[in-house]
């Protein structure tokens, strides 16, 4: 069956003003809408769109006829949400599999209540996400070369008055350039040890509290918000807007000082990243589709009001340098791409259609590949689409029973499994499923 979904979006203060308005069709509502879910996730499930005033959520849906509209049986293993990024979103890691059910069994064990400030696992599972852009998407993404972070601190210590700020930002430099990245020969895996190692001293000086890393942190304020030709040079354009943008949203937050030590991205709209169990990150600007393994589980690392328990979070972090930042996606065929990180909750597609004589003659091949008159889909397992451009048509041609829908902008689909959809029409439509390694 194909049945429309729909939910409101949520209000956090990150979000933006009119981005989520502006895709749903909505007017405006004065506050941040930051993130629309669609999905079954309890926290917030999507709405079965019938009309009326009485709107069943997803999760009593698949709870009625859990073998038509479940996966194996249950509730969906992914959420699809689109985020609308306003403001910079906290640092955050997300624990793998065995670190969330270790964490939720010990909090559940002492008694912690899940609505408790201090509580880090709301649920045992892991939260692996992929995140595709759909405007230009600026986002801090796993830890760069210790060199590279090495180079900005220098500079900021230099463009710094002298006094405690400045001392403590050359020092942390020099501890960087003690064990930079890009060793070779035989001791290349014992360097990378030791620079994960600093890695984590580092983060652990920032978060500790000390007034020597609060200094640095102010120091910073100070410097990236004069005008100074050398540090723009030195740090680059992406670099110190991305530390002003930060430093005018969390001043004197000690995650300004972690963020120096990742990557920066800049993703065009169709680029994406894949944020993997105990990997660093940060969103800070823009408008993306993003599919997620269904948990909350989230142990954060500063620009946020938020509880940091710094010890877990060290427990959990991976620091070792993250070679490529981006994710890759899959051509799977004409008009459809697949973004497939290796776990079996969730994957995404992309589909990109045009009506019959469109792209014209004269375009190029690439052109050709990313749109197609018509794009079929494998619906072993339930589907859940969102179109984020034109109209498209989404047809079960081979069912029982006629199924056919016609979805505008911003509109959104669950998909039960069963035979294969079809799509056609003028558009662009992203598509959450299960992975290709699924299994109860």
């Amino acid at each position: 069956m194909l049945v429309f979904i729909e939910n409101t979006p949520r209000a956090y203060a990150w979000g933006s003003r009119d981005a989520l308005p502006e895709l749903l069709g909505t007017a405006p509502t004065g506050e941040p809408q930051a993130e629309l879910w669609l999905g079954a996730h309890p926290g917030d499930p999507a709405k079965v769109a019938k009309g009326g005033s009485a709107h069943s959520t997803l999760i009593e849906l698949i709870e009625r006829d859990p073998e038509a509209y479940g996966v194996d049986g249950g509730q969906l293993p992914f959420l699809l949400k689109v985020l609308a990024i306003g403001a910079p979103l906290s640092l955050q890691v997300h624990p793998d599999k065995d670190q969330a059910e270790a964490g939720f069994a010990a909090e559940e064990a002492a008694g912690v209540p899940r609505d408790a400030r201090e509580r880090n696992y709301g649920d045992p599972n892991h939260k692996p996400e992929l995140l595709v852009a759909l405007s230009e998407v600026t986002a801090l993404c796993g830890f760069r070369p210790l060199e590279a972070a090495r180079g900005d601190l220098e500079a900021l210590a230099e463009a710094t008055e002298p006094g405690p700020g400045r001392e403590a930002l050359a020092l942390a430099a020099e501890r960087l350039a003690e064990r930079a990245d890009g060793a070779e020969g035989a001791r290349a895996a014992a360097d990378a040890v030791d620079a994960a190692n600093v890695r984590r001293e580092l983060v652990c000086w920032a978060l500790g509290g000390g007034e020597d890393a609060h200094a640095a942190v102010r120091s910073i304020g100070r410097a990236v918000q004069r005008r100074s030709e050398a540090l723009a040079e030195r740090l680059g354009a992406d670099r110190l807007a991305a530390l002003r943008q930060l430093v005018a949203a969390h001043p004197g937050d000690p995650g300004v000082l972690v963020s120096l030590l990742l990557h920066l991205v800049r993703l065009a709209p169709g680029e994406s990243v894949y944020l993997g169990a105990r990997q660093l990150h940060a969103y800070l600007s823009g408008i993306g589709v993003e599919v997620m393994a269904a948990s909350d589980n989230v142990l954060r690392a500063g620009l946020t009001e938020k509880h940091v328990d710094v010890a877990e979070l060290l427990r959990v972090l991976d620091t070792e340098e993250l070679a490529d930042p981006l994710f890759h996606c899959r051509q799977v065929s004409p008009g459809l791409v697949a973004y497939e990180p290796e776990v079996p909750d969730f994957r995404l597609l992309r589909a990109r259609l045009c009506e019959p004589g469109e792209p014209g003659e004269g375009a190029l091949e690439a052109d050709r590949r990313e749109r197609a008159e018509l794009v079929r889909l494998d619906a072993r397992y339930p589907l859940v689409l969102i179109v984020t451009a034109g109209r498209v048509r989404v047809e079960r041609p081979h069912a029982d029973f006629g199924e056919v829908a016609s979805v505008g902008r911003g509109q959104s689909l669950y998909i039960s499994a069963g035979e294969p959809i079809e799509l056609s029409g003028l558009g662009e439509a992203f598509i959450a499923t299960v992975g290709s390694g699924w299994s109860r």
